[in-house]
């Protein structure tokens, strides 16, 4: 892209403005551009997947709802998709498959079948455009889900089904991490609970603790596959009883070593996911977190640069541990453009980022130990109408894509060209 020079003087002023107050723009720019996000698959084609052979339509908690035109249906327009999103997103960023997107070539493959083979085209896909994989178990959409139960099932055969299913994506994983050189990140979700009250919270919490174990008995080289495990507070059929619960995989978790996932949609509309950071950071090496945005009861519309948002990007910096946190984005929409609702997310993830890097937070700190709150305050308030615009603009245009609302044009010249052609 062009330089602008009306951008580049502006962006001067911008430099100067934040200098004074004892911010380096060129810096926040700096550690922004290295921020990796991972962008999920899902959101292309409304979670249905590549599978071929009927499956459930049982959603497990999940739901895509809306018919804008232009759903991705195959794995060349998926990627193609991904592909335009990514050109207007400033950085190298990653993207997040789900089992169920693999390339099983119009034969069924069942889950605990699936092997490394059937994600090589994404891998030769990626290597092309220079992006990494991460991966997820696909515990849902099946037959074997219907109930409700997968892991934590009482049938010993099905939680048998989804241990195989889980042990091979993790071995998937590892396989794809070994292959692009960079860790691949593998997330584990299940939708087990109940619609009601549940008597017996107990016993289905052990049985998922015991497939767990199995599960995690097999270790991988953490240069290849790292493990997270997701938590949830309720989802669509599971309103009284979630049995993978925070503090079930927060005791999991730190017991077994492994990653926390904090999905900003997956708690009680008016918890605060932002102030778990601290706490998590103490105890765990790494979190990663699904960038979501909750609305009353679902979890997963498109991520905006609201309140919530900027809070725990800012707890995030002010850790001062910015490089133990895994991002990616978490949500599906199929009531607007498709592409659109990709780049929104990720570049509100990133103005997040932004704004936090930009805060002073050692002057900040300065004046909360001083017990100078008003201080603090009135910084505080201060910051909200320096010019960040401006900052995020130049960041824009230096890493190539489009500044403020111009990548708008492009995503609506491709829904004329390619979206609106399928049928």
């Amino acid at each position: 892209m062009m330089k602008d020079a009306s951008l580049e003087r502006l962006y001067s002023e911008a430099r100067d403005r934040y200098a004074q107050i004892g911010v380096d723009t060129d810096r926040a720019i700096s550690v922004l551009a290295k921020i990796p996000i991972s962008l999920q698959c899902w959101q292309g084609d409304d979670v249905v997947g590549f599978e071929r052979h009927g499956m459930s339509t049982s959603s497990g908690g999940i739901q895509a709802t809306g018919g804008y035109p232009g759903r991705a249906r195959s794995i060349s327009e998926l990627q193609s998709d991904i592909a335009q999103a990514a050109s207007t997103i400033p950085g190298k960023h990653r993207v997040n498959l789900h089992a169920m997107y693999g390339d099983f070539g119009g034969r069924q493959v069942e889950r605990d079948e699936i092997l490394p083979e059937h994600y090589r085209p994404w891998l030769e896909w990626a290597g092309g455009i220079k992006v990494k994989l991460d991966f997820n178990s696909t515990c849902f959409a099946h037959p074997k889900a219907d109930s409700g139960f997968t892991l934590s099932h009482r049938d010993h055969a099905i939680r048998r089904f989804w241990i195989e299913h889980v042990q091979r994506c993790r071995s998937i994983s590892a396989f794809i991490g070994r292959t692009q050189g960079s860790p691949c990140m593998h997330d584990l979700w299940i939708p087990d609970g109940s619609k009601d009250a549940t008597v017996s919270r107990s016993e289905h919490r052990m049985l998922l603790k015991e497939s767990l174990d199995q599960i995690y008995d097999t270790t991988f080289v953490p240069t290849e596959m790292k493990d997270a495990v997701e938590s949830k507070l309720f989802g669509i059929g599971s309103e009284s009883y979630v049995v993978g619960s925070h503090e079930f995989y927060m005791g999991y978790a730190i017991t077994r070593n492994l990653i926390p996932c904090i999905d900003m949609g997956h708690f009680h509309p008016t918890e605060s996911v932002a102030d778990k950071i601290s706490s998590l950071l103490l105890f765990h090496k790494e979190i990663l977190l699904h960038v979501s945005r909750g609305v009353r009861w679902d979890s997963d519309h498109v991520v905006i640069l609201n309140d919530d948002l900027r809070n725990l990007m800012e707890e995030i910096v002010r850790s001062g541990h910015l490089q133990r946190v895994n991002f990616a984005l978490d949500f599906f929409d199929a009531s607007i453009n498709r592409v659109g609702a990709w780049v929104i997310g990720a570049r509100a993830t990133q103005k997040g980022l932004l704004l936090a890097l930009l805060e002073p937070t050692d002057t900040l700190r300065t004046y909360e130990r001083e017990g100078n709150n008003f201080a603090r305050l009135a910084l505080l308030e201060d910051l909200k109408t320096m010019p960040a615009g401006i900052v995020w603009d130049y960041f824009c245009m230096t890493l190539g894509v489009p500044p403020g609302g111009r990548w708008i044009d492009a995503v609506l010249k491709y829904e004329r060209e390619v979206l609106r052609t399928r049928s």
